[in-house]
Order: structure tokens, then sequence, then C-alpha cells
């Protein structure tokens, strides 16, 4: 499979790392001048201090990383974040904290993960109406358990 090279500057000169050969999902870092501690219910834009160049095609996704969330509360604002591959600003990670207790984040923690794709664009063709299928428009629990 071809990787794909993704440029990076970096204040802190840390870059996104894979913690296992079959992981999906680079670790990102904060890049914090001090710790910023996270109240119940806080939100916060955390700096990773990363400049990213993605290919023309690619995205990168950004995640929460599943032992902040289940452990502390800690997760991104968002669910999933989109960075496209035409923006050259610096990655900033929004995240909040559901948990009870406060939590802080310290310069080079682990605060979310980028999943790299890539994507195509669609044409868009305004119609009449639309093909029926047999599921119609069944939404959310339609198809079952």
């Amino acid at each position: 499979m071809e990787k794909i090279i993704i440029r990076i500057k970096s204040a802190s000169g840390n870059i996104p790392s894979y913690e296992t050969e079959g992981s999906a999902g680079a670790d990102i870092r904060a890049r914090l001048e001090e710790p910023i501690t996270m109240m119940p219910g806080e939100r916060r834009l955390i700096s990773t201090g990363m400049y990213v160049e993605l290919p023309e095609g690619v995205e990168a996704q950004i995640r929460a990383r599943s032992g902040l969330s289940i452990k502390h509360g800690i997760t991104m604002i968002n669910g999933v974040g989109t960075v496209d591959s035409d923006y050259r600003g610096e990655w900033n990670v929004p995240m909040v904290n559901l948990g009870q207790e406060p939590y802080t984040i310290h310069d080079g923690d682990r605060i979310a993960q980028a999943v790299f794709a890539r994507f195509q664009q669609a044409d868009f063709v305004l119609v009449e109406e639309v093909n029926e299928t047999e599921r119609g428009g069944g939404g959310f629990g339609s198809t079952g358990v």
C-alpha cells in the first residue's frame, strides 16, 4: 500500500506518531507554554504547534482518544473534526471535559489522533425526485436492533 507523505512544520519538533504497528490513528500532542486545567463542562481549544501540508485529495480526520474519553471524560467538542487539504493554519483541537473532575493537560500529552484518508469531491445534480429503495425513508432504528 502506498503511504501518504505529509509535510509538517512543528514548533516543538513533535509530529503525529503511531503507537503500534496496526494503529490507524496517529497520536497528536499538545503544545503548551504551561499546563491547562479543564474544569467539568469546560471547552478549550488546545494548541498542537503544528502546521500541516496535506496532499491534494487527502483529509485528516481528528478524533478523540478513547482512553482519555472513558477514563476522564475528555473528548472533542465536535466528535470528529476534518482538516481539509488546503488548510495551512495551526492544528488546534477543540476539547471538552465531560467528566466530573478537573483534568490537566500538559505540554506533550497525547490529546487526539489523526486518521488520514483519500477523498473525492462530488458533482451535485438537482432532480425532481430520487429513486426508491426497499428501505425508503426509514431513519434511525428503522432496520431493527
